[in-house]
């Protein structure tokens, strides 16, 4: 009875390993495209995302280095002027680079010293993701150029 028992165990064995041999993976693609799906998407998402905060902040730091530009140049000439003018720099360089990328600038005009100005900008950046809130700062400053002749101090 044994050898019987044995017998029967290898063709149930040999059976079984012939019928998973035959049926395969199939639908296991199916599964992993289930599962891989929204992984991609997700990394596609974030790429797009890290493209648009990117872009946004460099608009942001062009825009402060040109108003910042334009209010070292005109503050010792125009005192009471180079404020507007640099801000009217920094809403040109904005609306040319990006108008849909920095959405409702906070512009801030500095002067830290006497002889010092500059720009301070802050913006927030479109989100691809719902409930993110993503936020660029930018910040150029300098001293206040003027000229100054040979024999002048």
């Amino acid at each position: 009875m044994p050898v019987n028992v044995g017998r029967w165990m290898r063709r149930r064995v040999r059976t079984a390993r012939e019928a998973a041999a035959a049926r395969g993976d199939s639908g296991m693609t199916a599964i992993e495209f289930v599962l891989l799906t929204p992984v991609l998407f997700f990394m596609i998402f974030a790429t797009v995302q890290f493209a648009l905060y990117f872009f946004a902040d460099h608009v942001a730091q062009a825009a402060a280095q040109a108003g910042a530009r334009k209010a070292r140049a005109t503050a010792h000439d125009f005192p009471g002027a180079w404020r507007g003018e640099a801000r009217g720099v920094v809403d040109s360089y904005i609306s040319q680079l990006g108008p849909q990328l920095v959405l409702s600038p906070d512009v801030k005009m500095l002067q830290p010293e006497q002889n010092t100005v500059g720009v301070e900008i802050t913006a927030k950046v479109p989100t691809v993701f719902p409930g993110l809130d993503f936020t660029v700062h930018a910040q150029s400053e300098g001293p206040v150029e003027r000229f100054v002749r040979e024999n002048e101090n």
